[in-house]
């Protein structure tokens, strides 16, 4: 099965049928296994490695929402022949067998273990990172282009929602009036547009109590990782040559952007020189996997500096703040992972996904949520423009593209009041209470019902459809193929869930090469135990004895190394280079590590205060190195105001572990 030459993608397919029969040979036997083997390398000589990165992720999308009850079983329409008088897939049948009948409905008792089979065969390749053709790029920056024409068509929408708003209390004021009067609600039954209105003026009630004691003026600015629109290399970013009059009008020059009075002083004579301009962002694409490139927008370098330091300030208020901690979460992702497997089990939630969520939040829409003096901050460090490759510079509709440092925490924050203003729409008198204990200090009796992380939302599943349409009706897109209300598949947060068990498949994103590589060393690493934890042996082995003919010899988890290792070392593993450190006890072996080369690049003494004041945090010291070399090794592990860490630049080394 191993390849002298290179990991055949079909080969490690081979691979996970072979696991497939061991795991499941009541229906899977040998016949079916050689059968199957056959089949997937006819196709994958037909149509080349598509076969494995298009071809198979179209049945799993497919086999997905048949578990989601979103369609019928139909093999055939994703180009997959069926059994004789069945609707199961003849590639495959053996297991799908265990999950439906032959009719294609849902068994009683589906084998979950196996949906998860079929899955990590199906989706090994799906996010495979092979090159992309140029007309995939174009079709990228078409969506873009797209999105923004769709927004700018509702702009006035938004523009008459703003004047709306300033007359709904007295509309609202002569109905009450009305129905009381009357006695009976459907006399003057309530306009679409009022509807609109009163979710509007709740999601902003609800905000202005999120950021009612919330300064977006007290922030620690910063730098990003990234690169910038403004083309600043790592160790220019300090030395400012453009800031935004926008930025300044609500972050002063001197307050935000020196490091302290002293700083000011001595650099006034260049305040000259620093000019006032809005340069525009710009569009770049960034190899995602073989589905195409992944646009992002780089921030002029003013813009990345006070947006870093505003974002960190949100999602520090939001994470803490009482009405939205159980809610909304930017850093950890586990309650709406723990949510897929609940709804998926208890059919109680469903799992809703909007689609380029990023580029369809209305700045209009953000002007009519958020309260000030918190608006006024997110505008003056916002782009209003960005350059496309091609060179042409279009005006932005949306809030902020993905790039931003803002585009997350605001795009979360409006699903999130949007939805939940739409959730206690106070239509009985049961809503009004509850509404009313929500905005107030007594919040024990409110469920939580709506959990945002991003673009990926939980509901109550009652409140799905319902929440779609309210979406929808704000200028945002729902993205129906991956939004799970009915049946009991749902996915959210990069967990899969099907009744209550994790179902998500190993997917493969590096690309196999025969050279070492640092990245291909740790992903194959971390693919095999990944199958390894999944009981797959045969496939586990497969990648170690292709990675130990290039690599030599690998660590394993008995060693109990901070390096990368695997979990378990078969019984030909080799023998590595050992010594006892009388410093620290210990055993220590010779190994092959990661490391990231830095750039060591000196700045003027007043930016390298600025720059600890805004990046230093406490050092993490690794006292192996302390005690095997010098003293200075041990220093070098603080952080370093002179020393800089380019991005995709680690490599292998070998070190004492």
């Amino acid at each position: 099965m191993v390849s002298n030459k290179s990991l055949d993608e079909i080969e490690l397919i081979a691979a996970l049928l072979c696991d497939a029969h061991k795991r499941f040979g009541d229906v899977f036997n040998t016949r079916s296994l050689r059968l199957t083997q056959k089949l997937c390398i006819r196709r994958y000589r037909l149509e080349g490695l598509s076969f494995l990165t298009k071809t198979l992720p179209r049945l799993d999308k497919h086999f997905t929402q048949a578990l989601a009850g979103m369609v019928e079983l139909n093999p055939r329409s994703v180009g997959f022949t069926t059994l004789r008088n069945s609707k199961l897939p003849r590639f495959l049948g053996e297991l799908f067998s265990k999950i439906f009948r032959s009719d294609g409905t849902l068994l009683p008792n589906p084998d979950a273990d196996c949906v998860r089979m079929i899955r990590d065969i199906l989706c090994a390749y799906y996010k495979y990172k092979v090159p992309y053709r140029d007309v995939q790029e174009q079709q990228v920056i078409d969506s873009f282009i797209q999105a923004e024409d769709d927004l700018r068509t509702l702009s006035p929408r938004f523009a008459e929602m703003q004047t709306g708003l300033l007359e709904y209390d007295r509309l609202k004021y002569q109905r009450d009036a009305w129905v009381n009067w009357n006695y009976k609600l459907q006399i003057f039954p309530e306009s679409p547009k009022m509807l609109e209105l009163r979710i509007l003026r709740k999601a902003r009630r609800l905000l202005e109590k999120v950021f009612r004691d919330f300064d977006p003026r007290d922030i620690t600015p910063s730098h990003g990782p990234g690169v910038v629109s403004t083309k600043e290399r790592l160790w220019e970013k300090f030395q400012w040559k453009n800031i935004s009059k926008r930025i300044t009008d609500e972050y002063p020059l001197d307050a935000y952007f020196y490091a302290s009075t002293g700083h000011v002083v001595d650099s006034y004579k260049s305040f000259g020189d620093i000019t006032m301009e809005d340069h525009p962002a710009q569009v770049l694409l960034v190899p995602k996997d073989s589905r195409g490139p992944r646009l992002i927008s780089c921030e002029p370098v003013d813009f990345q500096w006070v947006q870093q330091g505003l974002s960190r300030a949100i999602v520090r208020h939001v994470e803490t703040h009482y009405l939205t901690k159980y809610g909304v979460y930017f850093t950890d992702q586990v309650p709406n992972q723990v949510g897929a497997l609940l709804g998926s089990s208890t059919g109680r939630y469903a799992t809703l996904d909007l689609k380029e969520a990023s580029d369809r939040v209305h700045l209009g829409l953000v002007r009519l949520l958020f309260p000030e003096p918190l608006l006024g901050c997110l505008e003056a460090c916002r782009s209003t423009s960005t350059r496309l490759p091609n060179g042409k510079i279009i005006t932005l509709e949306k809030y902020a593209p993905m790039g931003s440092a803002l585009c997350f925490p605001v795009m979360a924050l409006t699903i999130w009041a949007l939805l939940t203003a739409a959730a206690i729409d106070a239509n009985d008198s049961d809503a009004f209470i509850s509404y009313n204990r929500y905005i107030g200090n007594d919040v024990t009796d409110w469920p939580e019902l709506i959990h945002v992380y991003g673009d990926d939302v939980i509901v109550p599943t009652a409140f799905a459809e319902s929440a779609m349409t309210i979406l929808e009706l704000f200028g945002l897109k729902v993205n129906l193929s991956k939004s799970c209300t009915k049946g009991s598949f749902r996915e959210s947060c990069g967990v899969d869930a099907f009744k209550g068990i994790n179902v998500t498949p190993v997917r493969l994103r590096t690309v196999w090469d025969e050279s070492p590589r640092p990245d291909v060393y740790t992903s194959y690493i971390s693919y095999a135990n990944a199958y390894w934890d999944r009981r797959y042996y045969t496939t586990y082995e497969y990648i170690v004895a292709r990675l130990n003919a290039i690599y030599g010899p690998i660590p394993d988890a008995s060693m109990n190394l901070s390096c990368p290792s695997l979990r378990v070392a078969p019984a030909e593993h080799g023998v590595f280079r050992r010594r006892f450190n009388k410093g620290i006890q210990k055993m220590q072996y010779l190994v092959r590590d990661i490391t990231s080369p830095s750039v060591n690049h000196e700045i003027d003494g007043w930016s390298m205060l600025l720059r600890y004041f805004t990046e230093a945090q406490r050092p993490t010291l690794d006292l192996s190195d302390r005690h095997s070399g010098s003293a200075s090794s041990f220093l070098e592990a603080a952080f370093s105001v002179s020393r800089y860490t380019k991005r995709h630049t680690s490599k292998l080394v070998w070190r004492w572990r």
